[in-house]
């Protein structure tokens, strides 16, 4: 479907444990090729509650996981034994089983806020295995995917697709805490990208971010019209 400049390739499921076995299905295979061609694999996800059941299932696959790395899209600047954590829920949820043996690269510093902590970070990013072999983001319903909130006071230059930094703090009326992101280069340059969405306001939300409008009002527009070929989205009801 392609709409207003944006194009993604859509896989509908019945409920959340089918869309997860399959989105799991699909991001094993992206990180089985990133190894068979170079010997590492690399993967960033998002936190919140939707990406729980697609933990368990990715978790489960009988991958080489020492040698894939695992990092975060973005994470609120809290500590990690917050409930707020995106890194605490990752370990929680993904590095599990088989899955224990990959190497978490946290987003999150010791230093007191984003801003102190962000040469550490790109120092953490710059090490990774790049470009990543699967993206999987999710979307808030205002629009926002990763931590590219709509009036975040970062999110011009984080958008930016000719942007040099890997990443970026943001502030901003609908985050909540201070939170630390990749940038969108970064997220476009992935060998795959994914929309996980649950929910009839999800699919709502998705249909406006398809249609013509600024990036700046509804974020997630940057990432679906700026990959070539589509983002796949996975959307159960």
């Amino acid at each position: 479907m392609a709409e207003g400049g944006a194009a993604v390739s859509r896989h509908d499921f019945d409920g959340p444990a089918e869309l997860a076995e399959s989105l799991a299905e699909a991001v094993a295979a992206n990180l089985e090729a990133g190894l068979a061609a170079r010997g590492a694999a690399s993967l960033a996800v998002s936190g919140g509650r939707t990406p729980e059941k697609f933990f368990a299932a990715l978790a489960a696959r009988p991958l080489d996981w020492s040698r894939v790395t695992v990092t975060l899209v973005d994470d609120r600047w809290v500590p990690l034994d917050s409930p707020r954590s995106n890194e605490a829920l990752l370990r929680r949820g993904l590095l599990q089983g088989p899955a224990a043996a990959a190497k978490l690269v946290g987003l999150v510093t010791a230093e007191a806020t984003p801003q102190a902590g962000l040469a550490e970070v790109t120092a953490r990013i710059a090490a990774l295995p790049l470009p990543f072999d699967a993206v999987v983001l999710g979307m808030g319903t205002d629009g926002h995917t990763a931590s590219f909130f709509p009036g975040g006071n970062n999110l011009v230059q984080a958008l930016d697709p000719e942007g040099a930094v890997p990443a970026l703090p943001m502030q901003a009326p609908g985050a909540g805490e201070p939170r630390i992101t990749l940038t969108l280069p970064l997220i476009l340059a992935a060998r795959a990208v994914y929309l996980h969405i649950e929910g009839a306001e999800k699919a709502a939300v998705l249909a406006r971010a398809l249609e013509k409008g600024a990036a700046e009002e509804m974020p997630v527009r940057a990432v679906l019209r700026g990959r070539k070929p589509p983002t796949e989205v996975y959307w159960c009801p």
